[in-house]
């Protein structure tokens, strides 16, 4: 025939032959272009990590340089947003996204792109437009203004900080990656939860009541100072403004209001905890004063709605005045932040006679109460300065806050500002030290104090020694002519008392005391107050003597954090040593 048939088998063989060659052909070029396109993403997303870790730094430079003075905060918000925008944008990236699945390094490029996404919004969706906000952008009141800010931002906020939590708890995280989370996370933790309830604080939701209370602090009372006036905040929609005022002689002070208190504050502190207002403050716990002044007032002034108590008092007054500039009062008078001290806790008592004093020192505490609030209220002062003033207040203890909603106060309870002694030394091993004067006076504008707590380690057993001494620096000479209001109304200028409660740590007891004075007792120490064990001593000092009081508490070894001091503060800063012996963390 023309045309053969090929042998049997012939043209499949060929063709089975060429096939392998061609899947194997196929497959390098698969492999080859997998490599490539794996060689590409790992540059592109080692310049993208490159990136974020460039603006990130850049950020954290201008953090530093406003941190420490060297530029205006509205000046670096523009250069910090930029940045911030620009690491989270990088870090967004889809292939960034994708490689966060990866074992390990996953978790690592999460975590930086959390922190990036983090920074972005702290500053581009609140701090830029809240600052915007208080500085006059738009109608209404400054806080009226920042309402739509919080409402905006609340939900990423609350988005980043629940997913930081998450990624904080991989075991893959690396040094630098670590840190950077969980610095994130601690503060976008802090921050969500208030940032979600502050609307319906400034009143978004309906008008709310807050109970400002204005401490003395040259009558000191354990968290601060007595009680001298109070006055009612009320905010609706952002607008806040003071609807009435009260001071200590509009009540029925020596009928006692009618909350229940601890047999242990009782034995401490009698009755007069709750039967003066001026001495509410004595227990070194702001939920109880603030429920007594709450209840004082509800009786006594009106029957308001109590949706808050904040307590300031001058020396914390004093520093908000660098954020706001100098004030002028109804008094002609000028506050400043050097002034404000002296002039409220020690010339007031000057300028009256004896049967005016109290009226118009009170009105005096009230109308620079006043005059700084609307300050605040109009949000007219430096937001970087009152930042500082409302943080190291709080660290002080010259700013405190109490609400009766579960869910405000349940964010308030662990942090220092809401005057509440720990309950355990996990993070830290608290002690308290608190004065209480007894002289019905305003001496302690003279008065110096220095506490020196010292922790020893030995055979398994801890101790905590904790010594105060009091030095009332004036002169019998210019105490005899001090105003008869500031002397003491019992025994004049010739002597002065205070208590002092020393609160020793959680799981401790009292193991020794001692005094050394002309006239000092130990009043008692087998009170367990606050879950604490607590020496309570009585020292009288004529002008120039001094008192120490120690008190010794001990445990057998186990978890203590590093030794820390609350105390009552003074308007002349206590000396504070702290030392440890033997004890190795």
């Amino acid at each position: 025939p023309p045309f053969d048939e090929p042998p049997a088998g012939r043209g499949s063989t060929a063709t089975a032959e060429r096939k392998p060659r061609r899947t194997g052909r196929t497959i390098g070029v698969v492999v080859v272009v997998v490599l490539v396109l794996l060689v590409l993403a790992a540059a592109w997303l080692a310049f993208r990590a490159l990136t974020v870790k460039s603006e990130l730094e850049q950020s954290r430079a201008i953090i530093g340089q406003v941190q420490h003075d060297e530029r205006d905060l509205r000046d670096a918000l523009g250069d910090l947003g930029d940045h911030a925008a620009a690491a989270a944008s990088a870090a967004g990236d889809p292939v960034w996204r994708v490689a966060e699945i990866v074992p390990v390094a996953g978790d690592n490029l999460r975590g930086a792109r959390l922190a990036a996404e983090s920074l972005d919004v702290a500053v581009n969706d609140l701090g830029v437009p809240a600052l915007g906000a208080f500085g006059g952008d738009g109608e209404g009141s400054a806080f009226s203004r920042v309402l739509p800010v919080l409402d905006s931002a609340a939900p990423e906020v609350v988005r980043l900080a629940g997913e930081l939590a998450d990624v904080q708890k991989s075991t893959a995280l690396i040094g630098p990656v670590r840190d950077g989370v969980d610095q994130v996370a601690e503060v976008m933790g802090g921050a969500a939860p208030l940032i979600e309830l502050l609307p319906e604080m400034l009143g978004a939701n309906g008008p709310r009541n807050y109970l400002l209370v204005f401490q003395n602090n040259a009558e000191t009372v354990g968290l601060g100072g007595s009680a001298a006036s109070q006055s009612l905040v009320r905010a609706d929609g952002g607008s806040i403004d003071i609807v009435r005022q009260a001071d200590s002689g509009r009540y029925a002070n020596d009928t006692p209001v009618d909350v229940e208190v601890p047999q242990s504050a009782l034995d401490l502190y009698s009755d007069f905890l709750v039967k003066r207002i001026n001495t509410s403050s004595s227990r070194p716990d702001f939920p109880t004063m603030a429920r007594i002044v709450t209840e004082w007032w509800q009786r006594d002034i009106a029957d308001d709605q109590i949706d808050g108590v904040l307590s300031v008092d001058p020396i914390g007054l004093a520093r908000m005045l660098r954020a706001t500039g100098p004030i002028q009062l109804a008094t002609g008078d000028e506050l400043t932040e050097d002034n404000a001290v002296d002039l409220l806790l020690n010339e007031a008592y000057v300028r009256w006679g004896p049967q005016e004093t109290k009226h118009f020192a009170d009105a005096f505490f009230a109308s620079a109460a006043v005059s700084i609030f609307d300050k605040l209220a109009g949000g007219d002062f430096d937001l970087k300065d009152m930042a500082w003033a409302v943080g190291e207040g709080i660290d002080r203890g010259n700013i405190m806050f109490y609400s009766p909603h579960e869910d405000v106060q349940q964010v308030v309870e662990p942090l220092r500002l809401s005057g509440i002694l720990p309950e355990d030394n996990v993070d830290a091993t608290t002690i308290g030290v608190y004065f209480r004067d007894e002289s019905a006076s305003k001496i302690d504008y003279y008065m110096d104090s220095a506490i020196d707590v010292a922790e020893r380690c030995t055979d398994g057993r801890r101790t905590f020694t904790t010594e105060t001494t009091l030095h009332l620096d004036i002169d019998q000479a210019a105490a005899d002519v001090l105003p008869e209001y500031v002397r003491s109304q019992t025994w004049g200028s010739s002597q002065f008392r205070t208590q002092v409660y020393v609160y020793g740590p959680p799981g401790t007891t009292v193991d020794s005391v001692s005094v050394d004075g002309r006239d000092v007792t130990l009043m008692r120490d087998d009170v367990q107050d606050l879950g604490r064990p607590v020496a309570w001593f009585q020292t009288y000092l004529a002008p120039t003597e001094r008192a120490t009081v120690t008190a010794t508490f001990a445990a057998e070894d186990g978890e203590f954090g590093e030794v820390e001091l609350r105390s009552t503060p003074m308007i002349n800063k206590t000396d504070v040593e702290l030392t440890s012996e033997g004890c190795g963390r």
